[in-house]
């Protein structure tokens, strides 16, 4: 694994140095950290980097979105998602959006470390306590469109900002564009979506783990 190379996408700073130290142990070369999704598609771009290790719970863009924005622009890519969800939806759908690995936060640094050279022989690994039926979610009878997957790239960007409590004015400072574009994108991705007020859309993004419950 000696000429391998890493992005870690983690929001919490003392883990994104646990992992810097165990992937570097494992001769991975850490290129760039961060814990925003938004930032970490730039960083994917930047940088070019052989393996992806992402968290799901994330600001900006979450890390499911990550996945299936990341799939289509970099086909090679290797992911490690490290998540704190083990029910089947959460990893059935980063599967299906293209991770490679699935490792359950609180697993021993043993089980990171065999996902880790699974990922460098380009073989699927899933964590102990996880059903070993869900290493081919795609078997089953076919099913009918997601609304999701119709909108743009863009209309899931202004989705999960506006999700996570931005205004019209943040979330155009963030996708530099203007105020009155990130309004049209979200008249159209509600459109799509079927949606009819800010409440129905937080709710739908909750519902769809794009974005965390709020807390009290």
């Amino acid at each position: 694994m000696n000429r391998w190379t890493a992005l870690i996408v983690e929001d919490h700073p003392i883990v994104r140095q646990g992992l810097r130290t165990l992937l570097e142990l494992q001769g991975i070369q850490v290129v760039a950290e961060t814990g925003d999704g938004l930032e970490a598609l730039r960083l994917l771009e930047q940088h070019q980097p052989h393996m992806l290790v992402l968290d799901l719970s994330l600001q900006g863009l979450s890390g499911l979105e990550v996945l299936r924005q990341a799939r289509r622009r970099w086909r090679t890519l290797r992911t490690l998602v490290l998540s704190m969800h083990d029910d089947d939806a959460y990893v059935v759908e980063a599967l299906r959006s293209g991770a490679m690995a699935y490792v359950l936060k609180g697993s021993p640094t043993e089980e990171l470390v065999r996902a880790l050279e699974a990922l460098c022989q380009g073989r699927r690994y899933l964590s102990v306590p996880l059903s070993e039926r869900l290493l081919d979610p795609s078997e089953g009878a076919a099913a009918p469109q997601d609304p999701y997957e119709t909108l743009t790239e863009r209309e899931r960007q202004v989705l999960h900002l506006t999700a996570e409590g931005y205004t019209s004015r943040e979330i155009a400072e963030r996708l530099f564009i203007s105020p009155r574009t990130v309004e049209k994108h979200r008249e159209n991705l509600m459109n799509k979506l079927d949606l009819h007020s800010q409440a129905e859309l937080i709710h739908y993004a909750v519902q769809r783990g794009l974005v965390q419950p709020r807390r009290n």
